[in-house]
């Protein structure tokens, strides 16, 4: 079986997540992807604004009708800094057997050296990365043992900051975000 995962803040979720999430779903034909929403990413200290809850029911409400997508709450129920490999080891107990493929934006490949025991995490994993339609792959420093696929899709320019600063000046999520996590922001008043 082939697994994939997303991490990310999802502080708000939006449509790039979801469309990022299909694109590698259809190009690897992966059988099950697992958004993962992270406690705190270690290169994002201050990115999280609302509540492990919150997060998580505005991850629910965006995907609850998309039986192709599941949630995995392990990151936020481990607390602390989210570090990749602490999570991939997780994983790789529990589908030892699986092809495991992390997913990230083309963006982290400059940075992919640094993340935390990346030797480790490059034997338990492959990447996959997102990256618009023939522009070219961002340089990066050769890891011994990177397996690195390239997923063309169709990568949206919205970040939850962003998202977060709308809300903040009184604009509309409209065509940002599911529907369901706009009413879901608007009731509990996040990020005002």
């Amino acid at each position: 079986m082939k697994i994939g995962f997303l991490g990310g803040s999802f502080d708000p979720v939006h449509f790039g997540h979801l469309i990022a999430a299909q694109d590698v779903l259809e190009q690897f034909h992966l059988d099950r992807l697992f958004l993962v929403p992270a406690a705190q990413a270690p290169l994002k200290p201050n990115d999280v604004q609302s509540t492990i809850e919150d997060r998580l029911t505005m991850l629910q409400a965006a995907t609850e009708w998309d039986r192709r997508l599941e949630i995995s709450d392990y990151e936020l129920r481990k607390g602390g800094i989210s570090y990749t490999v602490d999570s991939v080891r997780h994983f790789k107990a529990q589908y030892p057997q699986d092809e495991l493929f992390w997913i990230i934006g083309g963006d982290q490949l400059p940075l992919l050296h640094r993340w935390k025991d990346i030797s480790e995490l490059v034997q338990l994993v492959e990447f996959i990365f997102l990256e618009r339609p023939k522009h070219p792959v961002k340089p990066h420093v050769e890891i011994d043992g990177l397996r690195l696929h390239r997923c063309d899709g169709h990568l949206i320019e919205i970040s939850s900051s962003q998202l977060r600063e709308r809300v903040k000046n009184g604009l509309s999520l409209h065509y940002f975000c599911p529907q369901k996590v706009i009413a879901y922001i608007e009731s509990r008043k996040l990020y005002r």
